[in-house]
């Protein structure tokens, strides 16, 4: 009988990672990620030490997690120091992606135990990737996220990257995406084709108006049509616009996940 041979175990689970990270994409989903990190160099205030980036949605299941762990990987990938943190302290989907513990993690510094070491959250794919799971689901995951303790954190961490990305929990769903956004430099939302309601749509980008955020762009994910800005996005763009009619971009992807 022949010995079955000994497989290494894959860094990354196929299944739950096809079109999450860099190497699984298709061609024309990288070339888009890296777009949207060029859009980002135009989009970001100059001259900024560390630019906190979050990355959220109207609804769940648009690809917002994914989004976030897209753009920070290409960010890493042209020299940059790139922190992403998972804030969705409510259904956290990054360590899972990314086949990593959930703790340490983010709650472990907002409920005021010692910080861990940074090198506890550093990838192995690129030497300036730093990712920070979750950590266990706290019950007040909103008065958390809004705390000055995680002010502190991102002014400390501001000091050790140029970019934190975090991927925060839908806006219509609750308010966690809002309760940080002081802190932050900026908002990307992500829309999903033929799934994001236009009416969730519309909610999700008044709520982030009436609450001041700086909202830098929209991701159009899992992109089918070859019409581009001047297609199938156009039954969107026009949210977007009534809300930002000065200084917006709109992003197309063909990337899915939550």
């Amino acid at each position: 009988m022949a010995l079955r041979k000994k497989t290494k175990k894959p860094l990354f689970d196929a299944a739950v990672n096809k079109k999450t990270l860099h190497k699984n994409l298709e061609f024309t989903a990288v070339e888009q990620y890296k777009l949207l990190r060029a859009n980002l160099s135009f989009t970001l205030p100059e001259n900024q030490r560390c630019s906190v980036i979050g990355v959220t949605s109207s609804m769940r299941g648009e690809g917002k997690s994914t989004t976030a762990v897209n753009l920070s990987y290409v960010l890493a990938e042209s020299g940059k120091k790139v922190l992403l943190i998972d804030g969705d302290l409510r259904i956290p989907s990054v360590a899972k992606k990314m086949n990593l513990k959930s703790t340490p993690g983010l709650t472990d510094l907002l409920m005021g135990f010692e910080s861990h070491q940074m090198s506890a959250f550093k990838s192995s794919l690129l030497e300036n990737w730093y990712i920070m799971p979750s950590g266990d689901i706290p019950p007040n995951p909103s008065e958390l996220l809004g705390s000055h303790r995680m002010e502190t954190i991102i002014g400390i961490m501001s000091e050790k990257f140029d970019y934190i990305v975090i991927d925060l929990p839908p806006v219509n769903v609750v308010s966690d995406a809002l309760a940080i956004a002081k802190y932050i430099t900026g908002m990307i939302v992500v829309i999903r084709e033929d799934y994001t309601e236009k009416k969730e749509l519309e909610a999700c980008l008044r709520q982030l108006e009436l609450s001041n955020v700086n909202v830098l762009g929209c991701v159009l994910n899992e992109s089918k049509g070859s019409g581009g800005i001047g297609g199938k996005y156009k039954r969107y763009s026009k949210y977007y616009r009534k809300y930002y009619k000065s200084g917006y971009y709109q992003q197309e992807t063909n990337t899915n996940g939550g």
